[in-house]
């Protein structure tokens, strides 16, 4: 299949480590202009040489997208020096789990930082310039967490249906334009967040991390937690010509754990 995506520019934020370097990793094998960012350079330098041994070059860009100056910079980076962005993948930034007993105004406060404007400023950024050109596809990877509720995830799940509404209000706002923006929500996926999760249920349980793992899986009708490349081939689709007629969507990927109709 022919996702036309070779030449192509594509902005993966969060894309040294976990779903992001997943998605980066996709792409560039299809052949696109891969542009990552993270704020480690220390990551960064890790996943760009993880890629090389494979034969991919990608650019990197170490920025802490929370500062919108910086957001609006990492754009302008990657449009002067690599070319138009014709894919946005965010996926960048994630919320602790907090058991509810630990809760403070400043922990919502950072929740959506580390999430919801890690997004929105690089749309704010990476949207005008799409709509100028008409053409554009924005993939946001959210989370399962923005539509059930967990205890250990209050901050981190509103942040995330906050980004979940946006991002069909913006699919509504600029489609007229030629801009697609569609939403992934993962559930669990077995990348280095699951360790910290699963460290938060066991302070708010009091069981061992490693028994609520197998517990958290055999919950799942598919049986396992899902691998960050599964995730990848999601967003490479909608990001493709081949998902032309698909925006505003939700897809939600945790593996049957919610059979939600929606």
């Amino acid at each position: 299949m022919n996702l036309e995506l070779d030449g192509k520019v594509v902005l993966v934020t969060g894309g040294s480590k976990g779903i992001g370097l997943a998605c980066a990793r996709a792409f560039a094998r299809e052949g696109a202009r891969v542009v990552i960012v993270s704020r480690s350079p220390e990551n960064l330098a890790d996943a760009k040489a993880a890629l090389a041994k494979d034969g991919m070059e990608v650019t990197s860009i170490a920025a802490d997208l929370a500062d919108g100056a910086a957001a609006e910079r990492a754009v302008i980076v990657t449009e002067e020096q690599v070319g138009p962005i014709a894919v946005l993948v965010n996926s960048a930034g994630g919320a602790v789990r907090v058991p509810p007993s630990e809760l403070t105004p400043e922990k919502w406060r950072v929740a959506m930082d580390a999430k919801f404007f890690t997004y929105m400023n690089v749309m704010d950024y990476a949207l005008p310039r799409m709509v100028s050109r008409r053409a554009g596809s924005i993939v946001n990877i959210i989370g399962t967490g923005g539509k059930i509720a967990s205890p250990i995830h209050i901050p981190g799940g509103a942040a995330n249906a906050a980004l979940m509404l946006a991002s069909a209000g913006l699919a509504a706002a600029w489609g007229h334009a030629g801009i697609r923006v569609n939403v992934i929500n993962p559930g669990a996926t077995m990348t280095g967040r699951v360790q910290m999760s699963l460290e938060a249920e066991s302070r708010a349980t009091g069981n061992p991390p490693e028994e609520l793992l197998r517990q958290n899986q055999k919950r799942i009708p598919l049986g396992r937690y899902a691998a960050p490349e599964e995730v990848a081939d999601a967003a490479l689709y909608l990001a493709s010509a081949r998902a032309s007629y698909v925006t505003g969507a939700s897809l939600t990927m945790d593996g049957g754990l919610t059979p939600l109709v929606v």
